[in-house]
């Protein structure tokens, strides 16, 4: 069957893989955003600012919660 995984080890991989997708689901996001604005204002250049707003998000996002202390409080 399955390797048995515990508690720990599993809530370490699911912030690991929250981590390597903040960035790109961020800038996604802004893309899509700055898209619909595009087309509802008939311009072409608001969805690449609204790329770089999502990539900053996403890189502030990931800053803080790398910053978060996990340990357990005493």
């Amino acid at each position: 069957m399955g390797l048995p995984l515990d508690p720990e080890s599993t809530r370490a991989f699911a912030k690991m893989t929250s981590l390597a997708l903040v960035i790109p689901i961020s800038t996604f996001v802004g893309y899509g955003m700055g898209y619909g604005i595009d087309h509802l204002l008939g311009t072409s250049w608001i969805r690449f600012l609204f790329l770089g707003l999502g990539a900053v998000a996403g890189f502030v996002s990931l800053v803080r919660e790398v910053g978060k202390d996990d340990s357990p409080q005493k």
